[in-house]
């Protein structure tokens, strides 16, 4: 009888645990509806071959493979990467309660050449691609204080750096859009 006793105190607290109040269930809900609102906004305004964009738990990702931003090996985004980053500036610039993180990634080859001397290494070009996103938004009107950039270089790959395709989709900038932490 014991044993029932605790087991079933056990089970209301596991319960109770798991329960949300109405107000942090409401306010998910509207989190969700907004993350939704935007990626159908983002999906409008970007082509396939632009971006995939994903909508994670609290936050929607917006990748980008760096041809359609930067000229190869570049680190200055490309007209085409202006313009494809004009479309979003719009809905990324009134995102109250949100933060912008734009991520740089790159493939594991080592920079060579000219490039070497600015970036010895993919850590230092990644961030400095995600920096020219980051500048190139916030002078068309995303607010500085809502986006930051983050280089990660070859830490984080998506797909196997042994072939040209792998190595393409390694090589991405991604924009992360998520609820702003609370300092």
């Amino acid at each position: 009888m014991k044993f029932a006793k605790i087991t079933l105190v056990a089970c209301a607290v596991v319960m109770a645990a798991g329960c949300v109040t109405k107000q942090t269930y409401n306010k998910e809900v509207a989190t969700a509806n907004s993350y939704q609102a935007l990626d159908t906004q983002l999906r409008g305004q970007l082509s396939s071959d632009q971006a995939t964009i994903t909508q994670l738990q609290g936050q929607l990702k917006v990748t980008m493979v760096n041809d359609v931003l930067f000229p190869e090996g570049g680190y200055r985004l490309s007209p085409k990467g202006e313009a494809t980053l004009a479309k979003i500036a719009p809905s990324l610039s009134n995102l109250p309660g949100q933060q912008i993180i734009v991520q740089g990634f790159t493939d594991n080859v080592p920079i060579s050449g000219e490039l070497k001397r600015r970036f010895p290494t993919n850590l230092e070009l990644s961030s400095a691609r995600a920096d020219d996103v980051v500048r190139y938004l916030t002078a068309n009107g995303v607010p500085a204080a809502t986006i930051s950039a983050q280089g990660f270089g070859e830490a984080r790959p998506v797909a196997s750096n042994d072939t040209p395709q792998g190595k393409a989709q390694n090589r991405r900038v991604e924009i992360v859009i998520s609820a702003a932490s609370r300092p």
